[in-house]
């Protein structure tokens, strides 16, 4: 049996909070993009000829800034990450093209093959983000995917990952010294997700502890 090619993509989180994001187009598909970005706290920009109704409107809150043109060259100074989400396919070749040269991480929407990444289907249980990639291959899928384990995640995780934060904290302060295989044993999801339900926070919290042989 032939082995399978491994994906060329390498998943990773990345944190744009602050940073200058380009979103040419002004469209549905641009929307999507940058509200999703802006959720994430980028400074977006968009620069289309025309916008939606909604772009138009989270320019008027000062949530994002637009302008009202087509996309031009200069529009990638100080640009941290661009994501080409225009109905075009050669404004966004081009802004691929530029951006590569420029060495600016570049998204073409549909378009993989010129992208530098890709977006995953993902969703969020406080912290804790769980992503679905099908390495573009069908994105429908992803979604599938996502929405059933987005359907088996409990709430509680979210807390979970909060209390485990906790303590992580608590060991480094004490000095111990805890191996991987350590905490996956520590980390006994059913018992402790149950005791976060019934709001037993700290007990969780000092069963994690003891199974790691930590005294407060």
């Amino acid at each position: 049996m032939k082995k399978q090619a491994i994906s060329p993509y390498y998943p990773i989180l990345l944190n744009i909070q602050g940073k200058k994001c380009l979103v040419i187009g002004g469209g549905e598909v641009a929307l999507r993009k940058a509200k999703t970005i802006l959720e994430h706290g980028a400074n977006v920009v968009s620069v289309s000829p025309t916008f939606c109704a909604e772009m138009e409107a989270l320019a008027k809150q000062n949530a994002i800034r637009t302008i009202c043109r087509d996309y031009q060259s200069g529009d990638l100074d100080d640009v941290y990450m661009v994501i080409a989400a225009t109905d075009d396919a050669k404004v966004n070749e081009k802004a691929a093209v530029e951006a590569r040269k420029k060495k600016i991480l570049v998204n073409v929407v549909d378009k993989p093959d010129i992208s530098d990444f890709i977006v995953p289907s993902y969703f969020r249980r406080g912290d804790i983000i769980v992503a679905v990639s099908t390495s573009g291959k069908s994105p429908a899928l992803a979604r599938k995917i996502k929405s059933e384990l987005a359907a088996e995640l409990k709430t509680e995780y979210a807390q979970l990952a909060v209390i485990a934060s906790e303590v992580r904290s608590e060991i480094k302060k004490n000095g111990v010294e805890v191996s991987a295989e350590q905490w996956q044993q520590a980390l006994d999801l059913d018992s402790l997700i149950e005791l976060i339900k019934r709001g037993r926070n700290k007990e969780a919290r000092e069963i994690m502890l003891a199974r790691l042989k930590v005294t407060t």
